[in-house]
C-alpha cells in the first residue's frame, strides 16, 4: 500500500487537468473518446448526460458526505477497500483488471479520490478520466504521455506502507 505524506496532500489540492466549472460545458470535448470517471457525483452526472463510463469508480460518498447518487449500473461491479490518503494494490489491481475489460463499476470502501493517479498511468493515450473538483466543478484529464509523466511524478510522492 502507498500512503501519501501529509506535507504533500497540498499538492493534489490543484486541478490535474482542465477545470470546468459544469460537466455539460466539458462535454462537447470529450465526445467520441472512451471516459473513466472518478467520483460519486461525477459519475451521476456523466450517466444523465448520457454518457456511459468505461470504468466508473466510486465510494459513495461526496464531500465525506452519504451520496444518494450511487448509479445502478448493469456493469461488472468490483468491491474493494482503500483508505483515505492511500493507494492499495488491492484498488490498482481492479482498476487494471476494469481497463481491460470494461464496463466496470468498482466501489471503493474508504475514499476513491486518489485512483485518478493510478488510472492515469494504466488508462490508454486518447482516453479521458472526469473527476470532481470539490466545490468547483469537474476536472478532465486527457490521457496522453504528459499526464502519465505528471501521474508518476505524483505517485513519486507515496511512500510504501
Amino acid at each position: 500500500m502507498l500512503l501519501l505524506p501529509d506535507e504533500h496532500r497540498k499538492r493534489f489540492k490543484e486541478p490535474f487537468g482542465e477545470l470546468f466549472s459544469e460537466l455539460v460545458d466539458a462535454l462537447p470535448t470529450i465526445e467520441g473518446k472512451t471516459v473513466y470517471t472518478v467520483g460519486d457525483v461525477v459519475t451521476h452526472n456523466f450517466l444523465a448526460a448520457g454518457g456511459t463510463p468505461a470504468v466508473a469508480v466510486i465510494d459513495g460518498y461526496t464531500m465525506r458526505s452519504p451520496c444518494g447518487r450511487t448509479p445502478l449500473l448493469l456493469f461488472n461491479r468490483v468491491q474493494v477497500k482503500n483508505p483515505a490518503g492511500a493507494l492499495t494494490d488491492e484498488l490498482t489491481a481492479a482498476l487494471e483488471e476494469a481497463v481491460r475489460n470494461p464496463p466496470t463499476l468498482i466501489m471503493v470502501e474508504g475514499e476513491e479520490d486518489l485512483a485518478v493517479i493510478p488510472l492515469a498511468l494504466i488508462a490508454p493515450e486518447g482516453s479521458v478520466i472526469l473527476y470532481g473538483q470539490p466545490g468547483e466543478g469537474v476536472v478532465v484529464c486527457r490521457v496522453s504521455g504528459d499526464l502519465k509523466k505528471a501521474a508518476k511524478d505524483l505517485l513519486s510522492l507515496f511512500v510504501h506502507a
